[in-house]
């Protein structure tokens, strides 16, 4: 029997950040703190609400956000970083230091037109796991 490979320990987290739209949202929250969610839909310009609602969820039960329901007619609705999503913050600024200087450096031209790429079942964009996608 095969044995199975250890897992990267960053390998969920990863996977948790890559999904669409997920460090953009976390990155709207870190820079101006809680929002509601009508807020927070307008500070991610082309995001759908069900695509933000969808994030915002799993990002909740991934305990990287809060969410605070006021018993207001319409309910208001407030997000905001956790402990966890904050502990975030200074390793996405990095990323986001790198992602800079490399965009200046050209890395990113055409890069993602050489990656393999396959719509999964929901017709989203996926990496393919074969080379000739």
């Amino acid at each position: 029997m095969p044995k199975t490979p250890p897992q990267c320990p960053m390998d969920s987290i990863l996977r948790l950040l890559m999904g669409p739209w997920t460090t953009y949202i976390i990155w709207v929250l870190s820079d101006k703190g809680p929002q509601r969610f009508g807020a927070l839909r307008r500070s991610v310009p082309g995001i759908s609400t069900r695509m933000l609602t969808e994030r915002l969820r799993m990002l909740e039960g991934a305990g990287v956000i809060w969410r605070e329901q006021a018993e207001t007619i319409p309910p208001a609705v407030t997000y905001g970083l956790t402990q966890r999503g904050d502990d975030l913050r200074s390793v996405l600024d990095s990323l986001g230091e790198i992602a800079d200087r490399w965009k200046a450096e050209g890395v990113f031209e055409g890069a993602m037109d050489r990656m393999p790429l396959k719509m999964d079942k929901s017709g989203k964009r996926a990496l393919s796991a074969s080379p000739d996608g």
